[in-house]
């Protein structure tokens, strides 16, 4: 341990956001391989918001430090780890953890940040970015001419997957409170209304013949409707299971449908495909892989972010120690873009 001050944030349990806990102790070494990172900006995501409910289907038992991840620059290095890391500015994807003053990582899971970005900058496309990323290049394979449905077009995934769609010369329809339209207008965004309660007709007006991809992380009956919106050879990529963030019951449940029912769908033979994307398969089959792949993607996001091909507002700045006010203000809907906190 060392004389510095480690502050986090604690999540108990299923508990308020205003009863989140702030607990201090001493800074940790690090170990072989290890570095510690001195956080500059970490964020609130979808993530947090059902892990407070219990609800998030691969959290830890309460209680645990929550925060998916981090940005900051490295303060400390283990044995075997080059010197010369010593306050370079990196990211890490750490599912919890991250809402802490200081975050023990290891050194092979730390992505350079360029030169040009902030750390706030940077804190608004690691989850959000490589989730986006992956699920449009790696799993949906997208091309130039094609037409897919993003789902929350204006939400944290949705705006980056929608910009980086158009970037890759693709037709985005996106759905969002009409609030969104004109600025998802003005990006070359086709808007749909999904408060209309008919996103399904909207949707075959715009792409009769159906749409090459469809992300979906509202999951429950849109998944299905999401699923009938496909073209001959389409792919529905879901993520997510936001229409169940309040329900209760065995948390895993909502997935696990989403899962059989893309592995049914895809085994019919109709020539389209359909899976449930989670960022962290392969880590334990293939570490290496895993890794390689995460660190080539991220770094293909930051460079869209300093091409300016994405744009991601902040949001609110909130310091840690207001993380439950940050919490809240994410779960009101009101705020559009990332809220970031800092030290």
């Amino acid at each position: 341990m060392t004389d510095q001050t480690l502050v986090q944030v604690v999540l108990p349990g299923i508990v308020e956001p205003e009863d989140l806990r702030v607990q201090r102790t001493a800074v940790p070494r690090p170990g072989a391989g290890q570095v510690v990172i001195a956080m500059e900006a970490t964020g609130v995501s979808f993530a947090e918001q059902q892990m407070r409910r219990g609800r998030y289907y691969d959290q830890p038992p309460f209680p645990f430090v929550p925060g998916y991840d981090v940005v900051g620059r490295v303060y400390a290095v283990g044995a075997g780890v080059d010197p010369g890391l010593l306050g370079r500015r990196v990211a890490v994807l750490t599912k919890v953890g991250g809402w802490s003053s200081h975050v023990l990582a290891d050194v092979r899971d730390a992505v350079e940040v360029p030169e040009g970005l902030t750390a706030e900058q940077a804190e608004t496309v690691v989850v959000n970015g490589i989730t986006a990323w992956q699920m449009l290049h790696r799993r949906a394979h997208v091309r130039a001419g094609q037409t897919i449905l993003v789902h929350g077009a204006s939400g944290g995934v949705g705006s980056v997957l929608t910009q980086l769609a158009l970037a890759a010369g693709v037709t985005v329809i996106g759905t969002a409170s009409p609030r969104n339209h004109e600025a998802l207008r003005a990006a070359g965004v086709i808007p749909v209304d999904y408060r209309a309660g008919n996103v399904p007709e909207q949707v075959r007006e715009l792409a009769p013949g159906g749409v090459d991809a469809v992300f979906d992380h509202v999951g429950g009956r849109s998944v299905i409707d999401s699923w009938h919106l496909l073209a001959p050879g389409g792919t529905l990529v879901s993520y997510g299971s936001a229409s169940t963030r309040d329900d209760s019951g065995w948390k895993q449940w909502p997935v696990l449908k989403i899962v059989l029912r893309a592995m049914l769908w895809t085994a019919l033979p109709n020539g389209r495909s359909a899976s449930f994307f989670n960022i962290w398969a392969g880590k334990k089959l293939n570490q290496n892989r895993f890794r390689a792949r995460l660190r080539a993607d991220l770094t293909e996001v930051f460079a869209a972010l300093r091409r300016g091909d994405i744009v991601t507002p902040i949001a609110a700045r909130l310091p840690l120690a207001q993380a439950g006010e940050a919490l809240r203000l994410a779960e009101s809907g009101t705020v559009s873009g990332k809220i970031v906190l800092t030290p």
